[in-house]
């Protein structure tokens, strides 16, 4: 299905063709047509998931069309544009996009036998065991039965467990199970509920805890080889048994030593799930043990990163997308150009949020960069339980280390004093 006008002008080298270019990938279509590319949209459903509806602006591009099930029959109709590429803007587009790429531009993209595990959290740790790289012990299952099984022979039950869907984003449905608890519960509020990828959770996946510093690190990939555009250290804290809830990021330097410890292994994954040109965006846990994989994805990261990234680096994965695919450039690495800590807000419970005035001598702070805040006066607010569910974002961003952090304490003593009160 597509809208618009059906038969584009005869443009070879023109379009550009982004798979749900949702999240920050609704930077995608400025940035290539700022480059002298007609954008074109592919949405992997008739609409755009509620997580993503905000981020959806079908009029940026020249054309748009809707997957209806049949994959031969959409790759026919962008056959027209002559597309030397595809790219994947949001989670939801990475699979179809890697079906088109075979169809329309074979050999362009990557492994094609490894789609899965570019989006299958099991499939990916079945990608890093056959590629002899280290990764954490889990097991995919929805029998309750097996699941104790592996547990006991694992030596694992009774011990610190995570559970989560195999297939979710942001923090989605991710729980821990404490020394002694009951993972049961869990894994039966996990089984069967459609998770905010629009996807029904037909299996859980059950993991070893681990325990130690988490990284986002963000690469851009040219024939197999892996460039890094920016990487930050994650605090995330939990709520209950609900883990992952971003509380802030710091961006780090290239040949800061903690990079240094996780870039080699980040990039043996890469290689693993198959990852050979564009986007990667990981999540490592660096443990006692060495660096393990919690998870990667083959888009740009979402969440605000690209905004975050830009102003800690000069760079990220939109405008690296555009400088290769466009112009051919290739960069190896990235420059800090400042120091930059993002802060997310929770809301600590579901409720009307009462003192939003909370904030309103945050500009004063010597690091004050931005600040978003999510809803409105007296508004029914989320609990916090994941990325989607933040009160608000802050920006902090100077030279000294010190007065980061004084700022930083400052800010929490604001989150400290917000008042929700129940409905």
């Amino acid at each position: 299905m597509t809208e618009k006008i059906p038969s584009p002008p005869h443009h070879p080298g023109r379009y550009t063709i982004i798979v749900d270019p949702l999240s920050t990938g609704q930077e995608y279509p400025a940035a290539f047509r700022e480059a002298g590319q007609l954008p074109v949209a592919v949405l992997s459903s008739s609409e755009p998931l509620p997580t993503f509806a905000a981020s959806w602006h079908p009029d940026e591009f020249e054309h748009v069309h809707y997957f209806t099930g049949d994959v031969e029959a959409l790759a026919d109709e962008l056959r027209r544009y002559e597309p030397e590429y595809l790219i994947a803007g949001a989670e939801s587009g990475v699979e179809l996009c890697d079906q088109l790429i075979e169809i329309l531009v074979p050999g362009t993209g990557n492994v094609p036998s490894l789609s899965t595990a570019r989006r299958d959290k099991w499939e990916m740790a079945q990608a890093l065991s056959a590629a002899g790289v280290p990764r954490l012990r889990q097991l995919m299952t929805a029998d309750p039965a097996e699941a104790e099984r592996w547990l006991k022979e694992n030596d694992l039950l009774g011990r610190r467990l995570v559970i989560k869907p195999p297939k979710s984003a942001a923090g989605d449905e991710v729980y821990i199970v404490f020394e002694d608890g009951d993972w049961r519960e869990r894994f039966d509020r996990v089984l069967g509920r459609t998770n905010k990828m629009g996807l029904v959770n037909e299996a859980v996946l059950i993991q070893e805890y681990a325990d130690g510093t988490e990284y986002l690190v963000d690469s851009y990939t040219v024939d197999g080889k892996h460039s890094l555009v920016d990487v930050c250290r994650y605090t995330k804290i939990s709520r209950g048994d609900k883990i992952g809830i971003y509380h802030r990021i710091d961006f780090l330097a290239a040949d800061d030593p903690e990079v240094l410890a996780i870039w080699p292994y980040t990039q043996q994954v890469l290689d693993a799930v198959g990852i050979r040109v564009g986007c990667g965006h990981a999540e490592v846990m660096l443990t006692a043990d060495g660096p393990r994989l919690i998870e990667v994805a083959a888009r740009p990261a979402g969440g605000g990163h690209q905004m975050v990234s830009e102003l800690a680096t000069g760079d990220n994965h939109i405008k690296r997308t555009v400088a290769h695919r466009v112009r051919g450039e290739v960069r190896e690495s990235f420059d800090l150009v400042q120091h930059l800590r993002g802060i997310f807000i929770s809301a600590y419970q579901e409720g009307h949020f009462r003192n939003r005035d909370v904030f309103a001598d945050i500009e004063t702070l010597k690091s004050f960069h931005w600040m978003k805040i999510l809803h409105d006066e007296d508004a029914i607010v989320p609990e916090t339980v994941d990325l989607f569910t933040c009160l608000a974002w802050v920006i902090l961003i100077h030279s000294d280390p010190q007065t980061l952090d004084d700022d930083y304490h400052r800010v929490l003593t604001m989150e400290a004093a917000i008042t929700i009160d129940k409905p």
